[in-house]
């Protein structure tokens, strides 16, 4: 069973996938500690209640990203896990952090990267005209949601969408596929080399698994 930590920021949707997927025997895992950099949110309590520990690392305490991220990554290598989830960790991250966790860092980004990294994604395909948007989910690199995709789910944008219709809509398939994916990553399965994501010893595309 692998150790898995999950940071947070906010409502823990993502999170509470996870930890429900990995209580049902779908993850051959543990979420053996949520963190968050912000205090009195949603996921905490949603972690507390599944009798998860908790901790909470504010970055407004700190000078600089450097120095918070050095004493994050600390707090997270006390738990000795085997795979770091970032499930709506609102934080860019430093080259210095995503290099120690190398190929055992994961994020969901909600869009069909490499479309609208960054953030208010579901406005921006609105604004583009997109007929389809999505969620990506990949592995972390020093490059910001620049990381080998591993695998995507696309949803329909329609006429009368507004982007609350959209998030909710592509929600639902984050809550899907983020749990596959660390099952992948517990099982062996997943793994990050010099070529990319490797899925079963096969290298993915550039948009994933199950790409056309």
């Amino acid at each position: 069973m692998k150790r898995i930590v999950v940071l947070i920021s906010g409502s823990g949707t993502n999170m509470q996938a996870i930890v429900e997927a990995c209580n049902a025997g779908r993850i051959a895992g543990e979420v053996v500690a949520v963190i968050s950099n912000k205090a009195g949110v949603g996921g905490l309590e949603k972690a507390q209640a599944a009798g998860i520990e908790t901790a909470v690392l504010s970055h407004k305490d700190y000078p600089t990203r450097e120095a918070y991220d050095a004493d994050l990554q600390q707090l997270i290598d006390g738990y000795q896990p085997d795979l770091v989830v970032l499930a709506g960790f609102m934080r860019i991250l430093t080259p210095e952090f995503t290099r120690h966790f190398h190929g055992r860092m994961l994020n969901i980004h909600p869009s069909l990267l490499p479309k609208y990294k960054g953030i208010n994604t579901h406005q921006r395909a609105l604004d583009a005209g997109d007929t389809e948007h999505g969620v990506s989910v990949h592995f972390v690199t020093e490059e910001l949601d620049g990381g080998p995709v591993i695998l995507q789910a696309t949803v329909p944008i329609f006429p009368e969408d507004t982007a609350s219709d959209l998030q909710q809509r592509v929600h639902t398939q984050e809550h899907a596929i983020y749990p596959l994916v660390v099952n992948w990553f517990c099982t062996d399965r997943l793994r990050l080399t010099a070529g990319g994501a490797e899925l079963d010893g096969e290298v993915l595309g550039s948009a994933g698994y199950a790409a056309e």
